[in-house]
């Protein structure tokens, strides 16, 4: 019996593995059938319930609870985040209530967050008919976003400046079910992100990344450290900390978008959780921190959180394979590809979006390709289209790292037909 005890809500292996060599005991909340099985032998033991309800989770966890308290209940899932919340306050403990789950997950409320707590004022409002939306748009003056409260992937997000473009894009959200989307001046300027820790009300921003994507917001590299974000790094380690406690973060990982616009950074959003997208093994390698490990041992007390932000010690990125959408003909990998290569096998299914990262933490350059011939390829219209395979590399920088990545990626050819 170890030390210590959490319960984790949803994620992947790499969170947890070696909790048991830290003397922690993990029980581990999932669906069946949605987590890799490698995770099993970090954990106690794994109960199913949905991971999008606290009450069952809540109902599952409460005999372990009354047994062996638990020390905290943690998510690394944004599709868990509130109901997490909701088991934290039911057993009173520390961690991300769900109040600030709900603060992050609505995007409205986020902006209301900001706005009480005199951190920023982006005009923004809830819209529910294309009447309201273009008289929005007629106030902002210029061009704004429509996109769901509580979107995520980078899916229905619509980019307007006519009212017949409202109207269209006002029909389109419709049609997806979302009725009243939340409209928001265009914050003009690159995207970046900072990832942080929290302990105890202080926080330590670590790594910082950028992105390129596709017309529809798609992000198919993310490589950190950013070189745009650098100018702005004192603003960006500020109003991180004053977003984070806005929304009442208080303790463990987050991940904050900003755009960097002509008048500074604004808020774009933010979580509290790690960040999708391979970014944890991202700042890994090029900070030198791992916000794996973190999650669970800051908390915990086992690990001190650092004093200062760290500075880079080398560069990364993600880079997704993106080939033309359509049936799969054929994936041929040059023999001399400089990189290790794994695949998920024919007529299997990857269980993650970003399978066998966790294995891939010694290599310097590394390719996971999860389709197959026969398989399709989809359009790129959110994160989650990302899913053909992803390309892991390290340098001495940033750009470093993505030249190894693009050369990689030029040794990979999907035929498509």
């Amino acid at each position: 019996m170890g030390k210590y005890r959490v319960a984790v809500i949803g994620g992947m292996p790499a969170p947890i593995h070696g909790a048991k060599e830290l003397g922690i005991d993990v029980v581990l909340v999932h669906e069946e059938g949605k987590y890799e099985q490698s995770i099993l032998q970090h954990t106690e033991r794994v109960v199913h319930a949905p991971l999008a309800d606290g009450p069952a989770i809540h109902a599952a966890l409460s005999p372990l609870h009354a047994e062996r308290p638990f020390d905290r209940v943690m998510t690394t899932t944004e599709v868990a985040a509130i109901s997490s919340g909701y088991v934290v306050d039911q057993f009173g403990l520390p961690g991300v209530t769900e109040f600030t789950a709900r603060a992050l997950k609505d995007k409205a409320l986020t902006r209301e967050c900001l706005a009480k707590a005199g951190v920023e004022n982006v005009r923004y409002q809830v819209v529910s008919s294309v009447d309201e939306a273009v008289a929005f748009l007629e106030q902002v003056g210029g061009k704004i976003v429509l996109k769901p409260l509580d979107g995520a992937a980078s899916l229905h997000i619509k980019e307007v400046e006519t009212p017949a473009q409202v109207a269209e894009a006002m029909a389109e959200l419709a049609t997806a079910g979302i009725t009243s989307p939340m409209a928001e001046e265009f914050l003009s300027g690159p995207v970046v992100s900072v990832d942080s820790f929290s302990f105890e009300g202080r926080h330590l921003t670590i790594g910082y990344s950028e992105y390129r994507m596709n017309d529809r917001f798609v992000e198919w590299e993310v490589s950190t450290p950013s070189r745009v974000a650098v100018p702005y790094l004192a603003e960006l380690r500020e109003l991180t900390a004053k977003l984070l406690d806005a929304v009442g973060v208080t303790e463990g990982p987050s991940h904050s978008e900003f755009v960097l616009t002509p008048d500074g950074p604004r808020v774009l959003e933010s979580h509290a959780r790690l960040a999708g997208s391979g970014a944890p093994e991202l700042v890994r390698r090029a900070f030198g921190l791992d916000l794996n490990r973190m999650f669970l041992t800051v908390p915990l007390g086992i690990d001190e959180l650092p004093l200062e932000s760290p500075a880079p010690i080398g560069g990364a990125v993600a880079l997704f394979l993106t080939p033309d959408p359509g049936p799969i003909k054929s994936i041929t990998v040059h023999e001399d590809i400089p990189a290790k290569v794994l695949r998920i096998p024919p007529g299997e299914q990857a269980p993650v979006f970003m399978p066998y990262l966790f294995e891939l933490g010694a290599e310097d350059t590394a390719v996971v390709i999860t389709k197959n011939p026969g398989d399709e390829v989809a359009p790129l219209l959110t994160v989650a289209d990302c899913s053909n395979g992803y390309i892991l590399a390290s340098g001495t920088d940033a750009l470093d790292a993505i030249a190894k990545a693009e050369a990689i990626n030029a040794q990979i050819e999907f035929v498509i037909g």
